[in-house]
């Protein structure tokens, strides 16, 4: 490949809020790396944070950090160690980065290894136009797969780990946060075969949204609306089978363990700010199923959300913004105001 010697990139250059862009030297791949030419990156809430330059960002990002892990790209370069991989393959990939010494790593379990570094916060990430990664980390795109949902393929997987944790074929689920992961992982659930899959927030514009891409979910604004009304609404004896807490909202995860039928199940994604009263109590005495997620199962959750897209899963309405990446300021705008799906930025 005849490469530049620098490249365009969106980077993290001063301590402080925002992000600038800057011309980076284009990464050298070691051996067992691939040199990705990116195409599309997705905007993700941990951007959203290394923007804000907030307590977390600050003391986990050093400075200067190209930002970014969600992207879909091609394979322009390969390093001598790698097989099964070409030259011009259509690819996305994990940004966890993992060491394979450790016990959970040894086990197959890559997404527990305590060693896991991510793409755009603690090594150089995918807002730029080329992007390095370790072949064991790039997941090959089939044709049917267009770049804007490759883009995506990152949090869509959050969806699909949280949602596939417990099996929801005939169960009512309970969804709390209409944020972009939480209407996917509706989407999902309804895919998955649930049979009522009812989704929560305070924020209209997200409600709305969440019918837009899962036209038969219940959306409730809770905020108007009694959830003890929908369950009488929908014909639930008891309540829900399963609920994805979504929001890190403690008020949402209190509220859903009331509506959860004895001996339900809660997957955790949403993280909340700081420490949270629990009534530990009510969960143990409704024998209440917890089960904290985290990234992705790798790589199961790669390979039943691709399936799952080429089976008939359309989260495509979730993308709601697509910017040029010389307008990337107007990208993180729309996500930050809250009224905004998947924000996709366009590098070529």
């Amino acid at each position: 490949m005849n490469k530049p010697n620098t490249m365009k990139a969106v980077e993290k250059t001063f301590p402080r809020e925002g992000l600038w862009a800057a011309q980076a030297p284009v990464p050298e791949i070691g051996p067992d790396d691939v040199l990705i030419r990116i195409n599309k990156t997705g905007i993700c809430g941990t951007d959203i944070h290394i923007w804000n330059w907030d307590e977390w960002a600050s003391a986990t990002v050093p400075v200067p950090m190209i930002t970014g892990h969600e992207f879909a790209g091609e394979i322009v370069e390969i390093g001598k160690d790698v097989t099964g991989l070409s030259i011009g393959q259509s690819c996305s990939g994990e940004g966890h980065l993992i060491e394979h010494d450790s016990r959970q790593s040894r086990a197959g379990k890559f997404h527990l290894d305590p060693g896991t570094r991510g793409i755009g916060v603690n090594e150089q990430g995918a807002f730029a136009e080329y992007l390095r990664l370790p072949a064991f980390n790039v997941v090959p795109l089939p044709d049917d797969i267009p770049d804007e949902i490759g883009a995506i393929l990152d949090p869509l997987g959050n969806a699909v780990h949280t949602a596939l944790s417990f099996d929801l074929l005939g169960e009512d689920v309970l969804i709390t946060g209409a944020g972009p992961i939480g209407i996917m992982a509706a989407a999902v659930a309804r895919h998955a075969g649930a049979r009522n899959v009812v989704i929560t927030d305070i924020n209209p514009a997200r409600l709305k949204l969440a019918e837009h891409v899962v036209p038969t979910v219940r959306a409730v604004d809770v905020s108007r609306e009694d959830l003890q009304d929908v369950i009488t609404e929908l014909g639930l004896s008891q309540g829900f089978d399963v609920g994805l807490e979504m929001s890190g909202s403690q008020a949402a995860l209190d509220q859903m363990v009331e509506a959860l039928v004895m001996g339900g199940k809660i997957a955790l994604l949403g993280i909340p700010p700081g420490k949270s009263p629990v009534d530990w109590s009510r969960i143990v005495f409704k024998a209440i199923t917890l089960k904290g997620v985290y990234g992705r199962e790798m790589f199961e959750t790669w390979y039943k959300m691709i399936a799952m897209l080429q089976n008939g899963l359309d989260v495509s309405r979730v993308i709601t913004h697509q910017f040029d990446v010389d307008e990337f300021e107007k990208g993180f705008a729309a996500m930050k105001s809250g009224a905004s799906g998947k924000v996709v930025l366009n590098w070529r």
